[in-house]
């Protein structure tokens, strides 16, 4: 899948349904991806929005999301 700054939430999380675990350990404030708030939230979201929630540039949000991927894959 290819994805950047204005991709939708909701379809990386399609795409990828593990990966809500991943952004838990990458940083507890990403627990709010599991809760009934955060999943209406995500209907409307970006990654660059989750990137301003986050603290972390959109830039190295991206690349690390790759990376996640990138080992999932692996691993399989």
């Amino acid at each position: 899948m290819n994805y950047n700054d204005q991709t939708k939430l909701t379809e990386i999380l399609a795409a990828y349904p593990w990966l809500p675990e991943e952004l838990i350990r990458l940083d507890s404030r990403f627990k709010i991806v599991n809760t009934p708030i955060g999943k209406m939230m995500i209907k409307k979201a970006t990654v660059t929005d989750l990137s301003e929630k986050s603290g972390l540039p959109t830039e190295e949000l991206l690349k690390r999301l790759q990376e996640m991927v990138d080992k999932h894959n692996k691993a399989q």
